[in-house]
């Protein structure tokens, strides 16, 4: 696993063996700020859950980039969030130090110690980072994990691409996440590929095609149907 500096400046993960990165080459954080923050979370649909406790389901933990955008998105309002993340193969510690997120995004010395905490804190445990935001790092896989039902508002789809990882880009999969999402919860995922809409249409979500970040045409949006 190697530390690679994405276009934009900020840092991403490098993984030889399968020849893929964690992130957009074009800009890890432009990447996860547009097709996460903005396409997911900002989205039309959540605005509806505003006076409710938000629930959060990340696909791959990762380098810690998506929850920390998020935390510092929430951070100025009193929604209570629920953030609850999967990762079978957490990266080294070592590796954690070298990223460049908290300087990159400007972050304060008390979001700087946030950014820590994320990845220092126990796993398979609800942690309180702060009052109003608790993670939940669970070090299983997706397909044998056990998801509550009709809990989810917002869902990060970040796993590796369907060429690498193809088990998770199945209808089976889908079919569990769409299963454990609200009513008008939003699924988001950088993969706009025929065989990965085909199957989120299959099992229920109304699939939207959104303009990619610099270096991506489009983007995936699924809502899950209202009926």
């Amino acid at each position: 696993m190697k530390l690679i500096t994405t276009s934009d400046g900020s840092h991403s993960l490098y993984v030889p063996e399968l020849n893929e990165t964690y992130h957009s080459k074009h800009g890890a954080i432009q990447e996860s700020q547009h097709v996460f923050i903005e396409a997911g979370l900002k989205s039309n649909e959540i605005e509806a859950f505003q006076s409710e406790p938000l629930n959060i389901l990340e696909m791959g933990f990762g380098t810690g980039l998506n929850v920390f955008l998020t935390y510092l998105h929430l951070s100025a309002s009193n929604q209570f969030t629920h953030y609850t993340s999967l990762e079978a193969y957490p990266i080294p510690p070592k590796m954690v130090q070298q990223l460049n997120y908290p300087e990159l995004l400007k972050a304060n010395e008390a979001d700087k110690k946030i950014f820590e905490k994320l990845h220092e804190c126990a796993w398979n445990e609800n942690i309180e980072v702060s009052p109003n935001f608790h993670l939940s790092k669970l070090q299983q896989k997706l397909e044998e994990v056990d998801l509550p039902p009709n809990h989810f508002n917002v869902v990060y789809y970040d796993a590796f691409a369907p060429e690498v990882q193809p088990e998770l880009w199945t209808e089976a999969i889908f079919a569990k996440i769409y299963a454990a999402m609200q009513k008008n919860g939003v699924l988001t995922t950088y993969c706009a590929k025929g065989v990965v809409k085909r199957a989120l249409k299959k099992v229920g979500f109304e699939v939207i095609g959104l303009p990619g970040p610099p270096g991506k045409r489009e983007i995936t949006k699924a809502v899950k149907a209202s009926h």
